[in-house]
Order: C-alpha cells, then sequence, then structure tokens
C-alpha cells in the first residue's frame, strides 16, 4: 500500500498509537518527519563469518540454527538469562540474552536465524559469546532481511524503542513510499548539480544502496557526505537562505515611519560622549550606521568586531543620533549580570548628558521595577538596558526607535522578528564581540547588513599569552607582584563565587581574602561577582579604574564592560574550565593601553586533548577570526557560543562546519530563485516551491513574518 509523506506515522506498520505517541514526543508526526530521523551511523552487516572462525573482539554477522535454549535466574544480581547455543557447519557459539525472557518462545531448536553483535569472552561459561547481539529470524517465506545481510542504519533510541524497532519502522516506510512527490528544490537546481531525486535520497539515507566499493561508499555515507545525504543538505540549507533572501526583499520596500535628522548640535552630542579619538574602523561603521538611520527603509544591521575593537562605543553613538532625534533606545543583552555590567559602563560615558539611563531586570524590586516602567512608557527614560525580556514583557515605549542587541550574538532572526510581531519596528543594530566565522554568519545574520570593525585602537599591543600549570602557581604571583611594582594592575579571575558551589575549583571570594592577607599583603586586593548588589559592583569597578586598587579578584562578570588602560596582567584560574570564546574575552580585558600586556592561563594537568587545543589556541594568535573558528571546529555548530538560542532550525542533515561549501552554493542558489521572483520571472513550479518554503519556514522554524 503507497503512502504519502502526510499520513501519520500511526498508521504504518509496527507503529500504532502507543509508539505514534512517544513519536510524537521527539516531534515526528508524520511518515515525512520518521524520514527527517536521521541514522547515527551505518553499519555493514553483509558479510557473514563462519562461526569457527570467530575469534575475541570480532564483531560479525553469523547464521545458524539453535542448538538448545534454556532461561535461568541469576537471584543475587537480580537477572534472568537466555542461554543458547547456535551452530553452522564450522562450529558453535555460546548465545545470551539477559532480562528478556520472553524471547524464550521463539527460540525453538532448528530455528534458523541470523545474529550480529561482538564476540567476547564469558567467565561463565568459560567459551566466546555474543551477548545480546542483533538478531533476525529467518523465514523462508520472507525474503527481505531487514536487520543483516545488507548495509543496515543504526538509530537513536526513541522512548522504549531501540534500533530495531526504529528499522523496522523504517524499512515499512521506505518499502511504501509513493513514485514521485513534490521537490522543494526547483528543478533547474537539481539538474545544474546533479542532486538525487528527494524520495530517493530519504530513502538511500535510510537504507544506503552501496556496491563493490562498499567500504568506501559507507565513508560517505557515515561522515554525512553521500550523495543522498549531499541533496538532503542543500535543500535545508536552500529553504533557510531563501528565508533569509525574503526577508532582505521584504526589508527592502519597508517604509519606516521614524524620519532621523544629523545636524552640527547632534554631532557635538555625539562627539563629548567619546572617551578617546575613534578609529578610521569606527568612524566608518558609525557611518554606515547613521545613513541606515536617515534612510526611508528600517536598519537591520550586524556591528562586528573583535575585542577591544571599540564596538560599544560606536552602538552608544547611534543610540546618541536616535535619542538626539527623540526617540528611545532599548540595549539588550542575551544575560541580566551582561546587562549590569553595560548599564555600567554606558552611564559612566553618558554621566556629561542629561539622558535618562535605566536598567531593567527581574534583579530590581518591585516597587521600583513599576517606577521604571511607568517612566519608559512616559518617554523621560531614554536608554534602557536589560535583557531580551525588554521587548517581551509588559514594558511598553512611548517611542521605541533603535533597538541595540549587544553580546554574543545570541538573539536570532526569530528574536529580531519579535521586535515586529510586537508592533514595535524600531531600527536594528545587532552587536557581536566574539567574531562569527562566514558559514556560521551566513546562517545566523544572513538577513542582516554588515559592518565590521576590523581596526584596534592606536598604540594597542599584541597581548602574550603563557600557559602555567598549577604547581608554577608561585611563578605567577611573581609576575604579578612585578607587575604591580612597575605601576600598572592586575586581574585575577577564578570559575566560581563560593567554595561550596564546587570544592575541586578555586572561589573567588576564598581567594582573594587568600591572596589578600597571605601573597600580596601590602596591595589593594579588590573583589568582583555577579552576587555583588549594583552599588557595589560600580564602586569596585569605579575603584580599580581609578587606580585605587591592584589586583581586582574577579568572575567572568568582568568579561565585558570593564575598560582599564592600565590594567596589563590578566590571570585565569583554572583556565582549562573555559570556553575558547569566553577566554578570548577575559583576555580582552587588558591590552587596552600602550604598555605591553600579558595573559596567563593556569591549568590543573592533566587537561583533556580538546582542552588542550583550546589553550594553545590561545597562546598561538590573538586574532578573534581564526579563534572563532578553532571554537566552532571543537564544538560544533549546536553549542557554538550559544548557537541554540540564536532561534536558528537545528539542522537534521546539515553542518555548517563540515557542509561550508554547501552553505554558500545554498545562498548563491537562494539569490538567483528570490530574483525571479522579485523580476517577475517566476513559473508555476516556481511558484509551488515558494508556497511550500514559506510554509516550511512557518510551520518549521516559526517566522510568520516571511510571507
Amino acid at each position: 500500500m503507497a503512502i504519502e509523506l502526510t499520513t501519520s506515522i500511526q498508521y504504518i506498520k509496527g507503529v500504532g498509537p502507543k509508539r505514534a505517541a512517544a513519536l510524537e514526543k521527539a516531534g515526528i508526526r508524520t511518515v515525512e518527519d520518521f524520514l527527517f530521523y536521521k541514522p547515527l551511523r551505518y553499519e555493514d552487516r553483509r558479510a557473514f563469518k563462519e562461526i569457527g572462525s570467530l575469534r575475541q573482539g570480532d564483531v560479525a554477522t553469523v547464521s545458524g540454527k539453535v542448538w538448545t535454549a534454556r532461561l535461568y535466574g541469576v537471584p543475587r544480581r537480580g537477572l534472568s538469562v537466555l542461554e543458547m547455543v547456535v551452530r553452522d557447519e564450522s562450529g558453535s557459539i555460546v548465545v545470551k540474552f539477559f532480562n528478556q525472557p520472553y524471547l524464550r518462545d521463539q527460540f525453538q531448536k532448528g530455528r534458523r536465524m541470523v545474529l550480529f553483535g561482538e564476540v567476547r569472552w564469558d567467565d561463565y561459561s568459560g567459551k566466546l559469546a555474543l551477548l545480546n547481539p542483533e538478531f533476525e529470524l529467518l523465514d523462508e517465506a520472507r525474503d527481505a532481511q531487514i536487520h543483516t545481510g545488507r548495509v543496515v542504519p543504526i538509530y537513536r533510541k526513541l522512548g522504549d524503542m531501540k534500533t530495531k524497532a526504529l528499522r523496522n519502522i523504517a524499512h515499512a516506510v521506505v518499502e511504501n513510499l509513493p513514485g514521485g512527490s513534490f521537490d522543494p528544490l526547483p528543478e533547474d537546481i537539481r539538474q545544474r548539480h546533479s542532486l538525487l531525486p528527494r524520495l530517493r535520497a530519504l530513502a538511500e539515507l535510510h537504507f544506503p544502496v552501496v556496491g563493490a566499493d562498499g567500504a568506501s561508499a559507507l565513508a560517505l555515507y557515515n561522515e554525512g557526505r553521500s550523495a543522498a545525504h549531499r541533496r538532503m543538505i542543500l535543500e535545508e540549507f536552500f529553504v533557510l537562505q531563501v528565508g533569509l533572501q525574503l526577508l532582505r526583499v521584504q526589508r527592502a520596500v519597508e517604509i519606516k515611519r521614524r524620519k532621523y535628522a544629523v545636524d552640527d548640535r547632534i554631532r557635538e552630542a555625539v562627539k563629548r560622549i567619546l572617551p578617546f579619538h575613534p578609529t578610521a574602523a569606527q568612524k566608518r561603521a558609525l557611518k554606515e550606521i547613521v545613513e541606515d538611520l536617515c534612510s526611508r527603509k528600517p536598519m537591520n544591521r550586524l556591528l562586528q568586531g573583535d575585542v577591544g575593537s571599540g564596538k560599544t562605543i560606536v552602538g552608544l553613538q547611534a543610540a546618541v543620533v536616535a535619542i538626539e532625534n527623540g526617540y528611545q533606545v532599548a540595549w539588550m543583552a542575551p544575560t541580566e549580570i551582561l546587562a549590569e555590567q553595560h548599564f555600567l559602563s554606558i552611564k559612566r560615558l553618558l554621566a556629561r548628558s542629561a539622558y535618562g539611563v535605566a536598567l531593567l531586570t527581574s534583579a530590581v524590586r518591585k516597587a521600583e521595577k513599576e517606577k521604571l516602567k511607568r517612566a519608559i512608557a512616559a518617554g523621560s527614560v531614554h536608554l534602557v538596558v536589560g535583557t531580551h525580556a525588554l521587548i517581551q514583557e509588559d514594558v511598553a515605549f512611548r517611542d521605541l526607535g533603535l533597538a541595540i542587541i549587544d553580546e554574543q550574538h545570541r538573539f536570532g532572526v526569530l528574536q529580531r522578528s519579535s521586535l515586529k510581531e510586537k508592533g514595535l519596528d524600531p531600527d536594528t543594530l545587532v552587536m557581536t564581540a566574539t567574531p562569527i566565522p562566514r558559514s556560521l554568519a551566513l546562517t545566523v545574520y544572513g538577513d542582516l547588513d554588515l559592518s565590521v570593525i576590523d581596526q584596534l585602537p592606536p598604540g594597542r599591543q599584541p597581548i602574550r599569552t603563557l600557559l602555567k600549570p598549577s604547581d608554577q602557581r608561585q611563578e605567577v604571583y611573581r609576575i604579578v607582584a612585578g607587575e604591580v611594582q612597575r605601576g600598572h594592575q592586575v586581574y585575577v579571575v577564578y570559575p566560581l563565587v563560593e567554595e561550596s558551589e564546587r570544592k575541586d575549583l578555586k572561589a573567588a571570594t576564598q581567594m582573594a581574602n587568600h591572596l589578600a592577607d597571605r601573597i600580596f599583603p601590602g596591595l589593594r586586593v579588590g573583589l568582583l561577582h555577579g552576587r555583588l548588589k549594583s552599588p557595589q559592583k560600580e564602586e569596585v569597578m569605579s575603584r580599580f579604574a581609578q587606580g585605587e586598587l591592584d589586583i581586582l579578584v574577579a568572575t567572568t562578570v568582568i568579561e565585558v564592560g570593564i575598560d582599564v588602560p592600565n590594567a596589563t596582567l590578566m590571570v585565569i584560574e583554572h583556565a582549562e574550565r573555559f570556553g575558547l570564546a569566553q577566554l578570548h574575552q577575559l583576555r580582552g580585558r587588558v591590552g587596552r593601553g600602550r604598555a605591553t600586556s600579558s595573559c596567563i592561563l593556569v591549568v590543573e594537568l592533566p587537561v583533556s586533548e580538546e582542552a588542550g587545543r583550546r589553550l594553545q589556541t590561545l597562546c598561538d594568535t590573538c586574532d578573534g577570526f581564526r579563534i572563532a573558528e578553532v571554537d566552532l571546529e571543537l564544538r560544533g555548530p549546536g553549542d557554538f557560543a550559544g548557537v541554540r538560542q540564536w532561534g536558528i532550525p537545528q539542522f537534521g542533515f546539515g553542518n555548517i562546519v563540515r557542509d561550508r561549501d554547501l552553505l554558500e552554493l545554498a545562498r548563491q542558489e537562494a539569490q538567483r530563485f528570490v530574483a525571479r521572483s522579485v523580476e517577475g520571472r517566476f513559473s508555476a513550479s516556481d511558484q509551488a516551491v515558494l508556497q511550500h518554503l514559506r510554509h516550511r519556514w512557518r510551520e518549521k522554524m516559526g517566522l510568520a513574518l516571511v510571507g
């Protein structure tokens, strides 16, 4: 019986209501959903071995007959054991299944079966054995062998369904797929790149077709690089890239209701907040932003710059332009701690202005929060700093003109779209301090225009980075003392605030006391962490900035927002516990003056191979783009710098690290496809593709904005 892609998975042989409910919890409701549940890997079970040739450690497929079968218990271990002897013409092997007594009735003497598994030594029987192998009972009336004698898919368990049950379902689906169906990739793209038809690709992804060169073909499947994978990866990337291109087209024809003007008065207001002469790159970025603000189209721009490039100042200059034109500004950070740090920095930079600046987070007391909300609604607060809750909760602006989304690029296209859904429709500036690899930028920010600050302020020196094992901590302390003697200041960063949270890590509060009392009794040691009240944080930061503290012991709360040119040494304890991007951010707190600066990474040996590569990369380069590439390679696209919070889809087949070439190809093809639409050259099949893509954006990616 032929089935459709839209057929409920419940009606596939071997599923039923109970399993359908378990599949639905994993987001699998239809046949198409199931086909997108890709195998973890593939195993070649085509080559049968003789039982007599098996050796310990072999992973093999064998065929034989049940010779004996018995069921017994091991009470002291709470086990039931089904033990069989299976024979072929070359010999016999012990086969055991644990806690599966229900299998006993299937294994009558003389029953022919195929088994697959690892050959192990069984101490109990003193013989080689297959323990809990996969098996298939052979029925001469049934020719198809699903689990053996072929290349088979291995799936991640879903509910109580293990890989064998899922493979049965996959086989029932693949065997009954229709001869053809709608293809969301336009025909010209399929022909241009010699792509498999969609249903054939999906079928082969579950049951690969490999020929004589089985080993090399199987390797391509396991690496996600087979022709079937390539076809589905390009489709996934194409769906996203068309959506991003449609966003750009839609925004190109939008007319915003706000008007901006920049005159001498506003230019002077912008200059007044500058703590230093801006670089050419900062001037260029600000010019591009102001041109966007003054245009009749809403701004949707990404400002990208490495640590210490002066990105915050450019964002603040843009904010001043908006405020001077009578509009409000929302400055959003991904966490409350970072929002608080930005608030303190912005408040300091705007101290000489008459602007109302406020911080709105969950830490603000209820009465004060209600008062702030009323002030924001009345327009007496010109710039409000907080998390993205600013645009999601019951915060009403009198006239929000500019949204600045700052730090760690954790707000993706979905969050930016929520601005429009609330009817605010401000100009949007997305800022990232961690450089984004091009492959990721194409995915996350493909709908934005790009400005890059690729120049550090004049006089900045490269930061020398050293790796020191923890047993050389006394030498590190001597370096710290020497730096202070030369009139400079030092950061010492610890992962945690209090020892009790995790006993193997040095905690900031205890170590601040230890450093002040035992190690540097003659020096001025301060402490900064996220649990301090806002006025306390501001006081500590101010004392350090004014040179009243020699050493600032801190947690990662100093990751952003602190700019002290006289601080020339950063010591990071337990550096192996930090992510690469975070280490780069912390290191960026020094090297902000003209003096040579250093960063010492103190580690507990031994470190893992991945941690070792992170640390060595930081020692080898200060190039944020290179660091971002390595970070993406190490962590993968699912975890890099908070990508799961960005609001982009989790790809079923594609990997934006491995498949960068296909991501770029999809972008080019999407531009060509959307251009046909804009130019009125769409065919009927193109229109059908477009409708399908809009549906996928709405249903699969949550973006009702497009269409």
